[in-house]
């Protein structure tokens, strides 16, 4: 019989047939809200209004008035493919977080043909039976048959007062249950709703996280920088008598020079292909930025059950504490407390055992499911003289509340905890005379990956902290055993502040105690991972900077958490990390090379003006340096990255500081080539603009792979894809500059004089690079 029929003594319904099922699915559809799909039209509108597009349509607008018609179809061009880029990328983004979210949708348990079974929320149809268990979330408009429920409705009506619902009343789709059971009859399913909300319970954010908007920030400031230099110029110009028609093209060269082009897809592209990473290892996105949220933790909160351990309960020791009782009397006492749908492990363990007694069951006549508010479930069953008797099992500290422990009793828990068994007590009796009968001891084993892989945490600079709801002796015992060695706080009252090297253990938590945990990490400054499953979870899942639901998880922890397992145990968590830490790597590196290309090209093209006094760069060969060297860089997102071994963090300051004498150098090499063009080799202006346009090329795709690693450049091989990117982005250029393409010719012993001199500014560049990444920690949390 199954638990709600069972506490309400009502037969239940066998539900719909499969047949009438399918039939009332293909007449009403989908329990779900269908979503509204934006126009491609209008999407690809949306792409040419944001600030990239922006600088490129005024520049095309300005060389249209200037009658450089060739020059604006290159920009046009550019900005067509800056348009494909972000629509090619969105839309990688959108069916990456489509596919996890389709993952991540509800589930219903229903009853059909006379059988429970779990299926997705979508396929409910009006006249079905469900079960509402806590945690979970209520799959449709829904008419309570049985038992009684909690129901938290402040997402869909505003009033943060939970309501208690009973047979007869209507939940609605979308609110959570907070406490209790029931059965319940889907009244109206999808768009027919009251609140037509199904298909939204499981949310996704935006793909711009706060790190790429401080990124922006950085590009935004250094193009305000870049508008004083072309002031400077457009000053300087005038002075040295240039005409209007010299300047404008001149003013048009320098806004290209910093048009950020491929940061937005960069950073959309690293976040895609490492959440495609993630979900083949069983690891779920709900938002994209949660991958670089990982990569800055440096404190994670792991539950002890199912993640450390391996969430197989069994019963392993009872201990009688009443008179006139045996281990399969209070094993029976203990089944008649526990829920029978199998859900909840600690219930199945319990039942499990009283499985193999002769022992006969209780009758019950009502029961309570477990409330992780109070740590207990309770039951009313009928006495031999039909006398109502109520049993309570639940946590040593909750039952005491009901019924007192003596120290010998005390004793007998302190002995099961320190064994390393989780501690059940059980009392029964009538309301105000209750008295314990005894004590179960649950064995849940560690896992045999734990202790390697906190390990490997410690390893990656993250402080692993054990949270759990038992004893402090069982929690110390577990903690000894998977190499976890510290203090073990007590329970009771977490602290307003609290630091890693506090305590290693937490026991005796609360589900409303892990948020306040997650608040005492962040008041020291720690960036906070939280694992969590309950619905109670979900405030510290969307507190702490990396929320992390478990395999075992109710849809209330999905839809708050950033990261969904799929399966037990740290790996999930270890390889969300690491690939969270190679994605940052690589959109820093990127950031990196984009403020030293685009500074120091706007400076070569005024120090060009001064030195030749003329344009050293074109309007045109600034749109082929665009197309040869930032497009490339987009390879940045598929290269290869080694995680940091620390936490890591946007440091913007240090992050300009390292560019300023990275930037140097790079300045250094580009005038001294350009200076030896002028005065030693005495170029006319049309071949020193090519010289610097093959100079700039050549020495950005130097700059990039150089970046590309903090140790020297030989240290590490780039990925396949970023090498052919370089090599096409340098073969374009030398093409376009030996045959005299939109340009003057240059010649071939200087082409390859160019590359010799390329190598060798990159190999100062490097050592240059190592010396000044030692002394600045430009993602060191």
């Amino acid at each position: 019989m199954e638990a709600v029929a069972q506490d309400n003594a009502v037969e239940l319904p066998p539900g719909l047939s499969k047949e009438v099922a399918a039939r009332l699915l293909a007449e009403a559809g989908p329990n779900e809200v269908a979503s509204t799909e934006e126009h491609p039209v209008r999407r690809a509108l949306r792409h040419f209004w944001s600030p990239v597009p922006w600088m490129l349509e005024i520049t095309i607008v300005l060389q249209l008035v200037a009658g450089e018609r060739l020059e604006a179809a290159m920009v046009g061009i550019l900005l067509v493919i800056n348009v494909l880029l972000a629509i090619v990328q969105e839309g990688r983004a959108s069916a990456t977080l489509a596919l996890l979210r389709q993952q991540l949708a509800p589930k219903a348990r229903l009853r059909r043909d006379g059988a429970w079974s779990d299926a997705p929320a979508s396929v409910l149809v009006p006249g079905d039976i469900v079960q509402l268990s806590l945690g979970g979330i209520v799959p449709a408009d829904v008419r309570l048959l049985s038992g009684s429920v909690l129901l938290d409705q402040s997402m869909l009506t505003g009033e943060s007062v939970a309501v208690e619902q009973q047979g007869g009343a209507t939940a609605y789709a979308g609110a959570l249950v907070r406490r209790g059971e029931a059965v319940a009859e889907v009244v109206a399913t999808g768009p027919r709703t009251y609140f037509g909300r199904t298909a939204e319970l499981v949310k996704t954010a935006d793909v711009e996280s706060s790190e790429q908007k401080a990124v922006l920030g950085v590009v935004k400031a250094l193009t305000a920088v870049n508008m004083a230099i072309v002031v400077a110029m457009v000053a300087y110009a005038y002075t040295i008598g240039m005409t209007v028609a010299q300047i404008v093209p001149l003013v048009l060269a320098a806004l290209l020079s910093a048009v950020p082009v491929a940061m937005p897809a960069v950073f959309t592209l690293a976040a895609t292909v490492g959440a495609q990473k993630l979900a083949r290892q069983g690891v779920l996105l709900a938002r994209l930025s949660a991958l670089q949220e990982a990569a800055m933790i440096d404190v994670l909160c792991v539950d002890k059950t199912g993640t450390l351990t391996e969430n197989s309960l069994g019963v392993g020791q009872v201990i009688v504490l009443a008179a006139g009782m045996n281990d399969a009397a209070v094993l029976a006492h203990a089944a008649a407390a526990s829920s029978t749908d199998g859900q909840d492990p600690v219930d199945a363990a319990v039942r499990a055992a009283v499985s193999h007694s002769s022992e006969p069951a209780l009758k019950v006549l009502r029961f309570t499911p477990f409330d992780p508010a109070v740590k207990m479930s309770e039951a009313i069953t009928a006495g031999p003289d039909g006398q109502e008797i109520r049993i309570a099992k639940g946590s040593p500290i909750a039952i005491s509340t009901l019924a007192p422990l003596t120290p010998d009793m005390q004793a007998s828990i302190t002995n099961l905890s320190s064994e390393g068994y989780r501690v059940l007590a059980v009392a029964a009796g009538s309301a105000g005379a209750m008295a314990v009968l005894g004590l179960i001891g649950l064995s849940d084993p560690p896992r045999a990956d734990s202790k390697p892989l906190l390990s490997d945490l410690k390893a990656l600079g993250i402080a692993p902290i054990m949270i759990t709801g038992d004893t402090a002796e069982t929690a110390g015992t577990v903690a000894h055993a998977i190499g976890l060695d510290g203090p073990v706080c007590p329970p009771g009252r977490i602290p307003e502040k609290a630091a890693p090297q506090d305590y290693a253990v937490y026991a005796g938590v609360f589900p409303e105690d892990k948020f306040k945990l997650v608040r005492a990490f962040q008041s020291e400054g720690h960036a906070v991972g939280m694992c969590g499953d309950g619905a109670n979870d979900a405030p510290a899942l969307r507190q702490a900077q990396m929320g992390i639901a478990v395999a075992s998880a109710t849809d209330v922890a999905k839809s708050a958490a950033g990261l969904v397992l799929t399966a037990p145990g740290l790996r999930g968590i270890v390889a969300c990390i690491e690939e969270g830490r190679a994605a940052f790597r690589r959109v820093l590196t990127f950031t990196l090379s984009m403020l030293v290309n685009k500074a120091v090209t706007l400076i070569v093209m005024g120090g060009g003006l001064v030195m030749t006094g003329h344009a050293v760069m074109t309007p045109l060969l600034q749109v082929l340096w665009m197309l040869t060297g930032d497009i490339a860089m987009m390879a940045r997102a598929g290269d290869r990255a080694k995680p940091t071994p620390y936490p890591n963090a946007w440091r913007i300051r240090e992050l300009t500081l390292a560019a300023l004498p990275l930037g140097a150098v790079k300045l250094t090499y580009a005038m001294t080539i350009l200076a030896l063009g002028w005065f030693w080799l005495r170029f006319d202006a049309e071949t020193m603009q090519s010289l610097t346009f093959l100079t700039l090329v050549l020495a950005g795709q130097a700059t990039s792979l150089v970046l590309r690693e903090r140790d020297h450049v030989w240290q590490s091989r780039p990925a396949a894809v970023l090498l052919g990117a370089i090599a096409i982005a340098a073969a374009v250029a030398t093409t376009f500059a030996w045959a005299g393409w939109f340009m003057a010719p240059l010649p071939d012993w200087l082409i390859l004089a160019l590359y010799g001199t390329t190598i060798g500014f990159g190999l100062v560049f490097d050592a240059v690079k190592v010396a000044v990444l030692k002394r600045l920690p430009v993602d060191r949390r």
